[in-house]
């Protein structure tokens, strides 16, 4: 099994384990902290029990589990967000049904290549994205572009981007959610800067980087995977044709008096 298959079983096994959970509790009278908290840890013990039988030497960097700190100097490490949208999860939407822009993600890094394999699963659309296989076309993007924002606490800063742009907010949840839009098309960048960690962004930008999308940090910086702190707080994700007016509306927006990343 190549790692790109084997990125792609773990979120879609974690992803099945997580609509039997919704399907098991129900909407007739569930908490939605409990089902948080199932959610969480049942995808997490999916994942970590696979890699414990199918890649026992590689090191684990999980959001919902303790760091180890020997991953640091290890060759091969997985960096894992069991259940991204974990409020989403739990949600229903204005329709009474549970939502679905949640996902599972779970990305591979290595020393010598970085983030080598990755797969972004979002159970409850019936996908799995992953790299390695074929690359879906792009179609241009619009001369108003769509911007993926967080549907609850979009920063300062993205809120000025999409103003000097002119752009469309288009909020939904999770990070994969958000990067995978711009894969699919429906948006043309996602812009963040209100704060993450490694393991929102690894395997979403793992992916978007096999789809030929841009991917840095908000200073046009690279995103660096397995660092010691797991902070890594802002992400630009956009489709390469966009780029040139996505770095000059940040550019503005950062030089704008009051304007907080």
């Amino acid at each position: 099994m190549s790692d790109h298959d084997l990125a792609a079983r773990l979120a879609r096994e974690a992803g099945a384990r997580l609509l039997a959970l919704r399907d098991q509790i129900g909407m007739a009278s569930y908490d939605p902290a409990d089902l948080k908290a199932k959610g969480d840890a049942a995808a997490q013990q999916v994942i970590a029990s696979r890699l414990a039988d199918l890649a026992p030497r590689d090191r684990v960097l999980s959001e919902e589990a303790p760091d180890d700190a020997a991953r640091v100097a290890a060759e091969r490490v997985w960096i894992i967000d069991p259940l991204d949208g974990t409020r989403e999860y739990a949600e229903r939407d204005g329709a009474g049904r549970w939502r679905d822009d949640w996902a599972v993600h779970v990305a591979l890094w290595t020393r010598d290549a970085g983030l080598a394999a990755g797969a972004v699963a979002l159970p409850a659309r019936n996908r799995v994205y992953v790299t390695g296989g074929p690359v879906p076309p792009r179609e241009e993007p619009a001369p108003a572009l769509r911007i993926a924002v967080s549907r609850s606490h979009p920063s300062d800063l993205v809120q000025q981007v999409i103003t000097v742009l002119g752009a469309t907010s288009v909020p939904m949840g999770s990070a994969g959610v958000k990067v995978m839009s711009v894969i699919d098309g429906r948006t043309d960048a996602y812009v963040h800067a209100g704060g993450q960690f490694q393991w929102d962004s690894a395997a979403p930008v793992a992916v978007a980087r096999h789809a030929g999308l841009t991917t840095a940090r908000v200073d046009g910086s690279d995103l660096i995977y397995n660092e010691a702190d797991p902070w890594l707080p802002d992400l630009v994700v956009c489709h390469p044709n966009a780029a040139p007016r996505i770095w000059a509306a940040i550019a503005a927006a950062r030089t704008s008096k009051g304007i907080r990343q």
